[in-house]
């Protein structure tokens, strides 16, 4: 069943904690403030459970806002509550407490007798109050909680300025309200202190910060939320409890999950339906106000941002809007916002308020606020168009979109362009010109934004809209394709739509020569590398005619980064044909030079040139970010998860890559980069199960929907995971898939992640010739191919074919070339790995000592296992890893790992397994893991 709200109290602990404090130092009263749905009640709640069954008695009612309260209503109703302990004192009650006869009843057989009539109001009332603290005096200790004071009526409030003035002893009494809705300035009335023996306490609850808002989803969900969803929630609620915990549950019936990017979440949080409770409240609130200022509230309510109240009285269309705003502040309707500017406190509250207009109300005020907001210098153009919009003025709409859309792409806010663009190409009465014209808009700018999948649909439908004209259709083709083949299991599509334009857009050759680049990329189809060959030697043809400029520079990012990326040694001399990162270009230009610089990394990263691959890097995403490419900055992130992977910066890059992975979870090409590292990291760690379902996530299985180099190391990894298993068989029918993948494609630069895997699998299978076969084909693609890594992989294979024949000689030769180009590529898990082959079969306990601490420095924890274990079995006793130390109800170092892989679900078994262990010692691991967190089961055991 799904949680309504939060199983454990959120960013109140300071508070509770003092309310526990006044309530043990009775006598002593305590005010708790606070606005509507901000927690007061779900505090005093937690107060109640922490005391248990009692002592104190606890009684506890509420205030009702009723037209016309029932005198001491609600302290009678408490009084009753007590019923029990009020018979177990009668003994102790005064004469004076059966006063309190005809108001309880049910309590009548435990009180005294009944006091004679005094004819005189204030008299009897006196005797009455006297007898309620008399009462109260006599049960002991008590905790009071009286909550909505706000509707107290006034004899309530004259009896508890009574009782507090002069309290019982054991009586502890707290008082919840709103300011806004006090009928004075104080709950009581008018200011109360407590006497001098008694302790007092007031506090005052504000909303949650950013951070409680997402410990508050987290918790009603039970999982952790994507990054800037909690910012986002936080932004629509105002961080108040109630509201926080309503719109997640209404999210969560709408979408089924909140896992969602941070745009998703921004669009299901502006259409969630408001929730009842709070729709009705509003209402309620709104029904009370004064005409003129109920008309300013409702006026704020469809400007939907924080407006002056000249603006707020031009739209309501009333005078005096100065007393009518302070009468909203008071009401706790509106808030300031910013200086002069006010607003409704959250954005659900505004929303129910504009949900509660009639139909052609609501359209009159869209038109007062088109004709106000028009006057303004410069005219806010995006909310001009959603006002023209709503107030049905279609065609000032169109206009407005399309210059707020320019506007926001010069602003670098593709997204709004895009949201802009794609609500006005679904416009169906616009004209086949504007559609023309928006249309590719729209296209540009999903290009450039992360987040696209609307656009994408609405692309879609686009390309077979009668309205446009055969040259613009060519052109939607070809966006629809670049935006296919970025999306997850859409690679072949989005081709296929590419393939289309080049051959729609022969009256339009510099759109026709973006779709040829597209083709010319060897990365996205299994197709030979000839035929991508051919479009690239097109596209680089047709640059000689180009002028310097935007359209060059995109053209030269595709081919010189293929170039790097297939390994053409005659790609350097090339490279000055871009522009200088130092010259003055146009913004097409500057996000066309950050895409090479970024293209260029990710090829030096894939080639093994891991020093130039930081530097363009390092160039490249300052370059995107300047010029307002978050596609271009998503691409490098994933080329930087896996230069750091290569280059041994590991701390905190398990967690980087959990973020990314959701900020960037619909691009496949950042992604698939990413799980791949990802992969990398828990086989390292022995995380086996962890490291093929990333692996898999690469689409390595589906080769043709995949990033094609990015497949060939994930199969690589697989088929090393295999063999870590001793799953020889297959471990080689991964080998087997990857070299025909590489003969397929024609590429041997990117077998550098699969050689050493595939001829390790194919040599313990004891097929060798099919080893021999895999290198010798290696050996000939790699001919006057420029693959750094591909090259040491190449001699590193030829060295475990010289072992497997017998030539010792040979294969130490081969392997010290090998681990000596491995030290120059700078790839020390790599280098640990050959050394670890050398040091294993000389037995060199030294060697593998200190490549036991490498391992561990890195973060590779299976790897570092292996070397103690091979220690071990030289008859050699090993140390802990940090050196021994008596470890108390700390983990150790090794009991931190058995936590981990606890953690992630690994059964004894396979923790045995990863971290050369035998079962017997895992289990008396993780006996000492349940024994030091305190918990009883392995299901409890989390990181």
């Amino acid at each position: 069943m799904l949680r309504t709200s939060s199983p454990v109290l959120i960013g109140r602990e300071w508070e509770l904690r003092t309310l526990h404090t006044a309530v043990a130092a009775a006598p002593s009263v305590i005010f708790v403030e606070g606005e509507a749905g901000v927690g007061k009640s779900r505090l005093i709640a937690e107060l109640i459970n922490a005391m248990g069954d009692g002592p104190p008695l606890v009684a506890v009612q509420h205030c009702q806002p009723l037209r016309d309260p029932f005198p001491y209503g609600v302290v009678l109703e408490c009084l009753s509550q007590c019923a029990g302990q009020v018979g177990q004192v009668r003994g102790k009650l005064s004469a004076v407490v059966g006063a309190l006869r005809p108001y309880l009843p049910e309590l009548a057989d435990s009180l005294p007798s009944a006091l004679p009539a005094l004819g005189d109001p204030a008299a009897e009332r006196h005797q009455l109050f006297r007898a309620v603290r008399d009462l109260l005096a006599a049960l002991g200790r008590v905790v009071l909680v009286i909550e909505d004071m706000h509707w107290a009526d006034e004899g309530t409030r004259q009896l508890l300025r009574f009782v507090m003035t002069d309290p019982p002893p054991g009586l502890s009494l707290v008082m919840t309200y709103r300011r806004e809705d006090l009928v004075g300035n104080a709950p009581l009335g008018r200011p109360f202190r407590p006497p001098p023996s008694a302790a007092g306490a007031h506090l005052t609850l504000a909303p949650l910060d950013a951070n409680g808002v997402r410990e508050l989803v987290e918790a009603i969900l039970g999982n952790p939320v994507a990054p800037g969803f909690a910012e986002i929630m936080w932004q629509r609620t105002a961080g108040i409890p109630f509201v926080v915990e309503e719109a997640t549950c209404a999210l969560r019936a709408m979408e089924g999950r909140l896992g969602t990017d941070e745009v998703t979440a921004r669009r299901l949080l502006d259409i969630v339906e408001v929730p009842v409770l709070l729709r009705e409240a509003m209402v309620e609130r709104m029904h009370a106000l004064p005409d003129d200022a109920r008309a300013v509230a409702q006026a704020s309510a469809v400007l939907g941002v924080p407006a002056s109240d000249a603006l707020l009285s031009a739209v309501a269309g009333v005078k005096w809007s100065r007393a009518h705003v302070t009468r909203l502040l008071e009401q706790a309707v509106l808030v300031e916002v910013a200086e002069n500017e006010y607003s409704f406190r959250h954005a659900l509250a505004q929303r129910a308020v504009y949900g509660s207009l009639s139909g052609p109300y609501r359209q009159g005020l869209h038109v007062r606020a088109v004709r106000e907001l028009a006057q303004l210098d410069p005219p806010p153009l995006v909310r001009l168009a959603l006002h023209c919009r709503s107030a049905g003025l279609t065609a000032d709409w169109l206009r407005y979109s399309e210059a707020a859309a320019a506007a926001a792409m010069r602003a670098g806010d593709a997204f709004t362009a895009m949201e802009l663009l794609v609500a006005a190409v679904a416009e169906p009465t616009a004209r086949a010109a504007d559609l023309d014209r928006l249309a590719i808009n729209l296209c540009e700018s999903a290009l450039i934004n992360l987040h696209h999948q609307e656009a994408i649909a609405q692309i879609e439908q686009l390309s077979s809209d009668p309205r446009l004209s055969d040259e613009v259709r060519g052109e939607v083709h070809l966006w629809l394709g670049l935006l296919l083949i970025r999306k997850v299991g859409a690679m072949a599509r989005g081709r296929a739509e590419i393939e289309l334009a080049v051959e729609a857009l022969h009256g339009r050759p510099e759109r026709r020569l973006r779709g040829m680049a597209v083709l010319a990329l060897p990365y996205i189809s299994t197709a030979p590398f000839a035929a991508d060959l051919v479009w690239m030697e097109r596209v680089e043809e047709s640059l000689e005619a180009l002028e310097p400029g935007g359209l060059r520079t995109e053209l030269l990012a595709s081919v010189l980064g293929a170039r790097v990326l297939v390994g053409d040694p005659g790609v350097w001399d090339r490279l000055s044909l871009l522009p200088s990162v130092s010259e003055p270009v146009e913004a097409g230009t500057l996000r066309a030079l950050a895409r090479a610089h970024c293209n260029l990394a990710d090829g030096c990263a894939w080639a093994g040139y891991y020093g130039r691959a930081r530097e363009y890097l390092h160039s490249g995403l300052d370059l995107a970010k300047r010029a307002g490419a978050p596609y271009v900055v998503g691409t490098a992130e994933g080329t930087r998860a896996r230069l750091d992977w290569h280059v041994g910066d590991w701390d905190g890059l398990a967690e980087r890559i959990e973020q990314l992975t959701q900020t960037y979870a619909h691009l496949l090409w950042v992604t698939s980069e990413l799980n791949l590292v990802k992969g990398w990291l828990a086989t390292a760690r022995g995380d086996w199960g962890r490291a093929e379902t990333a692996f898999k996530a690469t689409r390595m299985d589906q080769p043709d929907s995949a990033v094609i180099p990015v497949a060939v190391a994930a199969i690589g990894g697989m088929a090393t995971l295999l063999l870590n298993r001793g799953d020889t068989t297959a471990a080689c029918g991964y080998a087997d898939r990857g070299a025909a993948l590489i003969r397929r494609k024609g590429l041997w630069a990117w077998a550098g992640e699969l050689a050493c895997p595939a001829v390790e699998a194919y040599v313990a299978a004891g097929r060798l010739d099919d080893a021999h076969t895999f290198v010798a084909d290696l050996a000939a693609g790699l001919n006057e191919v420029d693959a750094p890594l591909a090259q040491a992989s190449l001699l590193a294979a030829r060295a475990q074919l010289a072992e497997a024949a017998g030539d010792m000689a040979g294969a130490a030769r081969l392997c010290a070339e090998a681990i000596g180009c491995f030290t120059d590529l700078g790839t020390p898990y790599r280098l640990a790995q050959l050394t670890e082959t050398v040091a294993a079969r000389a037995i060199d306990i030294t060697e593998l000592t200190d490549l036991a601490r490498t391992y561990e420095e890195l973060g590779a924890t299976s790897d570092a296992a292996r070397c103690r274990h091979l220690i071990r079995s030289a008859g050699v006793s090993t140390p802990s890893p940090r050196g021994r130390r008596g470890y108390g109800n700390e983990l150790s170092p090794r009991e931190r790992e058995v936590r981990r892989l606890v953690a992630h679900g690994r059964t004894n078994r396979e923790i045995a397994q990863a971290m050369f262990l035998s079962p017997r010692t895992v289990e008396e691991h993780v006996a000492k893991v349940l024994r030091k967190l305190g918990v009883k089961s392995r299901q409890e055991v989390h990181l």
